[in-house]
């Protein structure tokens, strides 16, 4: 009986694959020895790669969304007219065995070769602009978040059980009360009288609350870490500001494009 051979069709017969580095990147245009090459992760290098791949006549490349290491390199290819199709690695993994770069590079060479990968989504540039701003402010909310639960440990740890009787200590209320205990008040009636009217506790039960026990390095720890919360609330500003002005910036595009492409615009 002969055996039944299954041939695969040559999609993308200008096509390289790009395995991505923190330090170094493989980069193959055949399945030969030759055919592969490594370069660095600087500019002159990454210019290096694109004349080489220039030179072999690719036209297409792809490569492995690895971490934030692909984001200058495909830049720059896009920027010198390849097509760039970016990859998930699930679904470039090799076959089972020994891994090396040059193996991983010639495969998905080859995998691009014969039109076996997919590219992952890229939103357009101002998406991907304002993309960054929002991860940013979610990384500074939660450095706030971590600075508050700091200052809610050495507030107790000074024996000031403000958790207990106001619900959020960076609230109206208890911001007032740390510092004030951080300029130095330690006056048990004097911290509860700076109580903000919609706070549920009396002055006298947050008063109970706040007897201190004059621990300094507690009280150190605490004003650093107030001093965290605050810069980092006027980082948040900072960025909302950026946001909304790149919201302003999309939405005002936006409107000149939908004037430009009505038909009773006088452009038109």
């Amino acid at each position: 009986m002969e055996q039944e051979i299954i041939s695969m069709e040559v999609v993308n017969p200008q096509a390289a694959g790009i395995d991505v580095g923190s330090r170094s990147h493989w980069v193959a245009v055949g399945q030969s020895e030759q055919d592969v090459r490594e370069y660095g992760v600087f500019n002159q290098d990454l210019f290096a790669m694109a004349e080489w791949l220039g030179e072999k006549g690719t036209k297409t490349i792809a490569m492995e969304s690895t971490g934030s290491y692909w984001q200058n390199l495909y830049a720059m290819l896009t920027a010198k007219g390849f097509e760039v199709i970016l990859c998930n690695g699930k679904f470039t993994k090799n076959i089972k065995g020994k891994k090396t770069d040059v193996k991983d590079c010639q495969w998905i060479q080859k995998l691009h070769t014969l039109g076996l990968l997919t590219g992952s989504f890229l939103p357009e540039g101002k998406t991907e602009e304002l993309r960054t701003y929002c991860r940013h402010r979610a990384n500074l909310l939660h450095s706030a978040a971590s600075a508050s639960k700091k200052m809610q440990k050495y507030l107790r740890l000074l024996n000031f059980r403000l958790d207990v009787v106001v619900r959020d200590i960076c609230g109206l209320t208890g911001l007032l009360i740390i510092r004030a205990i951080c300029e130095g008040e330690t006056n048990p009636q004097k911290l509860a009288s700076l109580r903000h009217g919609n706070c549920r506790k009396s002055e006298e039960d947050i008063a109970k609350a706040l007897q201190s026990n004059g621990r300094k390095d507690y009280l150190f720890a605490l004003k650093q870490e107030l001093e965290t919360y605050d810069q980092t609330q006027e980082k948040i500003a900072r960025c909302d500001k950026e946001i909304e002005k790149m919201l302003d910036d999309i939405v005002y595009s936006d409107d000149l494009d939908h004037q430009s492409g009505h038909p009773d615009h006088p452009f038109n």
